[in-house]
């Protein structure tokens, strides 16, 4: 298949993906126009195809431009806004020529009057349905004079007209992450933000689009995702025209980057995804894409993990460490991660972020018996860090008051008692990589829970001309400091976290193994938090926890076998106080995770089917069913959940009954799941029989 094809007398260019064609074309004034984005064409229909839209006015001037710039009839979203030396804003590129290799479309662009160059690139894969889609802006000019950047969009990802359509985006906050809602498109300028310098609880950025008509398993849908790990800004666009859009960018409104000759800016990855088999088909389209050309060791299976923060807080020593790693063993858990309190002077969340030793005075041989007893176990040994950030109660602030993002003369405003260390200074980016390098090659560090438990505030560094630079710079220090570790150490996995799920992108995936999904652990609270996740993420990147009853945060109680089966939904982990637990509680619980490591396959690597109050997922013949039921009024019907994709023709037998079902009846009929109390649940295991 050729993913890439250019049509040089239409001057025109298609990018194939195995169910899906994008197409975009010169007009003869020289600008790109953006043509398709949906059902696969031919060459021949692609060049058949007519302008999206082209109104012009006195009033009104629209064009479906591919990446708008200001000045002239535009008026809507513009994906670059520069100032130039003159002051003037406006941008008129000309086409300079275009590059295709290996699936790699570039189309190059020059300013007509300003020292500017600018390079759209694409690039699409012969197994995903994905483009991604990337911006570079270079200042050629040779006399010093500087240009203002104040916006460069990743991509404009425009939608074919249609009679309406419908948003769809989550919401939420600290431990109310990932609140799925849709919701009709106004006819206005619609912006998700998030102006912290986190990718953020209130929002995510990725949005999908249809045209109010799609449902879980059928209907036209358009998504796209912006892999960046800081501030971003996604706009999405519906004119009185009827046209929509979406335009995508790091950085919120205000901070620009000073460009000066020699100079180039590179946006991060914005990527679309065109499903015509609706909400579910996007997202099964999604994780297969995340699973193999995002992650870094997509294969591996997740690890059911104990966590020990919900048990000890900060009351953290040896002897409680080693007990629990002891009953998390005897659970089968795998990995045993000490998170928050074992370093420094940190009895509360007052002190001693910054200062990573050991505390001397409960870990007086270090953590070298406690590491090597984890393993002596059977289990992986990891830790929590929180390298971004410190505490005024620190040797390390004592030392570089410096160090944090601070302006002049300002107050530094402290949340959780904390500042945020300026990762953007060479000195502060090396004294990190140090530090981390040291304690897991010392300790042979397996994990690391890598959090960030607050946003940026005055984000500045005195004296800095280029101090707007910070909210990027902050956030590719980051990203630079974890690929230097993974290279270094290839063995050590990464958990991403920020107050949960706070910096959850495509980005980080890139360079972690699975996200910390939210605080908030009560298994009814998060049903809905990791339904909103699965829509763009992949299930096995999911950490889901069972916890105490009654729940830390919520206190709501629920049965052990539902805080289970939710939390096997993803990647299974343990955190509650297990010296609480009773030997029924217990055996129970080791049984669950014995279960868990049989359908884990299924459920980490499978295509996930979301259904009435159950999720589903098939990989190859195996098919994996977890059920539950709410609260229902009394004498409401127990409905038959009919799955999705099986073979009709095939029969599936139940891997702990031996009870043969036929594809056909599953899908058609349904199953009765046998579900009468509220919080109750049941996870079924089938395979194809030959």
């Amino acid at each position: 298949m050729t993913v890439v094809h250019h049509d040089p007398a239409a001057r025109l260019w298609m990018l194939t993906t195995p169910h899906s064609s994008y197409v975009v074309r010169l007009d003869d004034h020289g600008r790109l126009r953006h043509l398709h984005w949906g059902a696969r064409l031919t060459p021949e229909q692609a060049a058949a195809l007519p302008y999206v839209l082209d109104v012009a006015t006195n009033f009104d001037g629209e064009l479906a431009e591919e990446y708008p710039g200001e000045g002239g009839a535009r008026f809507g979203v513009p994906a670059l806004r520069v100032v130039h030396p003159d002051g003037s804003r406006s941008t008129e590129w000309r086409p300079d020529g275009h590059r295709i290799e290996d699936g790699l479309l570039v189309l190059s662009f020059r300013e007509r009057l300003g020292p500017l160059e600018l390079d759209l690139c694409y690039r699409v894969r012969p197994d995903s349905d994905a483009v991604d889609r990337w911006t570079e802006l270079r200042h050629t000019g040779a006399d010093g004079q500087p240009v203002r950047v104040g916006q460069l969009a990743a991509a404009r990802w425009t939608l074919p007209l249609r009679a309406d359509y419908r948003l769809g985006h989550v919401t939420g906050g600290w431990s109310a992450e990932n609140r799925l809602t849709r919701e009709p498109l106004a006819r206005a300028e619609t912006v998700l933000t998030s102006r912290r310098g986190i990718t953020g609880h209130q929002a995510n950025p990725w949005v999908v689009l249809d045209a109010g008509d799609a449902g879980e398993e059928h209907g036209e849908v358009w998504t796209s995702a912006l892999a960046w790990s800081g501030s971003w800004r996604i706009t999405v666009e519906r004119t009185v025209h009827g046209l929509a859009a979406a335009t995508h960018a790091a950085g919120h409104e205000g901070p620009e980057v000073v460009l000066r000759p020699g100079e180039s800016w590179r946006t991060p990855v914005s990527t679309g995804l065109y499903s015509a088999h609706g909400f579910g088909g996007a997202s099964r389209a999604w994780h297969a894409h995340v699973r193999a050309h995002v992650l870094p060791r997509p294969d591996e299976l997740r690890p059911v993990l104990y966590n020990s923060w919900e048990a000890t807080g900060f009351d953290v020593g040896l002897a409680g460490q080693l007990d629990l790693a002891r009953r998390a063993a005897a659970l089968g858990v795998e990995l045993f991660v000490m998170d928050d309190g074992w370093f420094g002077a940190r009895k509360d969340d007052t002190a001693g972020l910054g200062d990573w030793t050991p505390a001397p005075d409960r870990f007086p041989d270090g953590l070298a018996p406690l590491a090597a007893e984890v393993r002596r176990l059977g289990m992986r040994f990891g830790l929590w860090v929180e390298p971004e950030m410190v505490n005024p109660d620190s040797d390390l602030y004592r030392a570089h008051p410096d160090w944090v993002l601070h302006e002049s003369g300002r107050p530094r405003t402290e949340l959780r008692n904390q500042l945020v260390l300026d990762f953007g200074r060479p000195e502060v980016a090396a004294w990190a990589h140090a530090w981390l390098d040291g304690l897991v090659r010392e300790h042979g560090v397996d994990h690391l829970k890598w959090d960030m438990n607050r946003v940026l505030t005055e984000a500045g560094r005195p004296g800095d001309p280029d101090a707007d630079r910070l909210w990027h710079g902050h956030v590719r220090a980051v990203h630079a400091l974890m690929d230097r570790l993974r290279a270094d150490h290839p063995g050590l996995r990464i958990e991403a976290c920020s107050g949960g799920g706070g910096r959850t992108d495509l980005a980080m995936l890139a360079r972690t193994d699975q996200v910390w999904t939210s605080d908030n652990t009560d298994a009814l609270d998060r049903i809905a938090i990791q339904h909103g996740y699965g829509q763009i993420y992949p299930p096995g990147t999911m950490g889901a926890w069972v916890t105490d009853s009654p729940n830390p945060l919520t206190g709501r109680r629920l049965p052990l076998e539902f805080r289970f089966h939710v939390a096997m939904t993803g990647a299974l982990g343990i955190g509650g106080d297990l010296t609480h637990w009773s030997e029924d509680e217990l055996a129970r619980a080791a049984e669950l995770v014995a279960r868990y490591k049989r359908i884990r396959p299924v459920v980490q690597r499978g295509r996930l089917y979301r259904l009435r109050d159950a999720v589903q997922y098939v990989h190859g013949d195996e098919v994996v069913l977890v059920a539950w039921r709410l609260a229902e009024p009394h004498g409401a019907p127990v409905v038959p959940l009919r799955l999705a994709g099986l073979d009709p023709q095939a029969r599936y037998v139940d891997q702990d009954t031996g009870e043969v079902h036929h594809g056909a009846v599953l899908t058609a009929r349904g199953l009765s799941t046998g579900l009468t109390r509220d919080h109750s649940s049941r996870l079924l295991h089938l395979r194809r029989q030959d």
